[in-house]
């Protein structure tokens, strides 16, 4: 059965802001490449650490960030 997935709004929020990758990359010391994969939602297990980070930095709530995608019926 399929449940759906979790969608990382980061390229949205991002793009809202006027922020680069790049310099919430340095900003966050966070690599380029893991970032990356979040932007992409290629992770299958979230860094709490991260989400905290980019909630404090972004100035966001965990809801906003991370959005449920039910499964297309």
């Amino acid at each position: 059965m399929e449940y759906g997935n979790l969608h990382m709004r980061i390229n949205e929020i991002l793009q809202e802001k006027g922020i680069s990758k790049n310099k919430i990359c340095k900003d966050l010391d966070i690599p380029r490449t893991n970032f990356n994969k979040y932007c992409r939602d290629g992770v299958s297990r979230f860094d709490t650490g991260l989400i905290c980070k980019l909630c404090w930095y972004l100035n966001i709530e965990v809801g906003e960030l991370i959005e449920y995608k039910r499964p297309e019926e």
